[in-house]
């Protein structure tokens, strides 16, 4: 089944609603769907999960959506960096909820929803505060924390291009959480700068099937300026 072509980002965040648990992809503010989210911003929408590696950058993107009340829990690798401002601000207040996860374990998290995992079991973790109240056990001598699968019920992913079935390729640091937040989700929403003939992507560098994703929307990158 080929994915939906939204005509614009409004219109494919239009299916987020209030409670949601909302995957972003992206790694800081590099490979974010910046379009997707402020398209998200001007929908009466609240009450938020939302699984990202960071807890947004600056005023703009996640960042914002947290500036704007939205977001009622985040789970994340790095709450606090130099210009996590807007977070601090509303952590601070009691406004948002955290659930601090490593990275790699936010990443196989995510894979084990994706893939259907019941959980799995990780040294990282072992002994530290993280591992309060989950499930321990000593497996050859070594300590392990048990930890659950994520899914969600929306992606927000950021791709190169697409084909007509919704196969997708990516740039650089967007491939990071993109393609496991796809197969996460009860529906994922893809922005690209390109949407190209079907079959002419090679299959053998796509990362993303099309049968993962639901909705897609066309958002051509910004021309680069010449220099004089």
């Amino acid at each position: 089944m080929s994915p939906k072509f939204a005509e614009s980002a409004a219109a494919a965040v239009a299916l987020v609603k209030d409670g949601d648990t909302v995957l972003i992809g992206g790694f800081g503010k590099a490979g974010q769907p910046v379009e997707l989210i402020e398209a998200l911003l001007e929908r009466d929408v609240s009450g938020l999960t939302v699984v990202n590696n960071n807890a947004g950058n600056g005023d703009e993107g996640l960042a914002a959506l947290i500036a704007a009340g939205k977001v009622a829990k985040m789970i994340c690798s790095f709450p606090r960096q130099h210009d996590s401002h807007h977070f601090d601000a509303a952590y601070r207040a009691g406004k948002v909820e955290l659930e601090v996860v490593p990275q790699g374990t936010l990443a196989e998290r995510i894979r084990a929803g994706g893939a259907g995992i019941g959980g799995f079991f990780t040294p990282t973790a072992y002994g530290t505060p993280l591992a309060e109240g989950k499930e321990t056990r000593v497996i050859d001598g070594r300590g392990y924390v048990l930890e659950s699968p994520i899914v969600g019920d929306v992606a927000l992913v950021k791709a190169l291009r697409s084909d007509g079935l919704g196969n997708l390729v990516y740039r650089k640091t967007a491939r990071n959480f993109g393609p496991i937040m796809c197969t996460a989700v009860e529906h994922a929403v893809v922005q690209v700068a390109e949407v190209v003939e079907t079959g002419a992507i090679d299959p053998e560098v796509i990362i993303t099937p099309g049968i993962f994703v639901d909705t897609v929307v066309e958002i051509p990158a910004p021309a680069t300026p010449k220099e004089d």
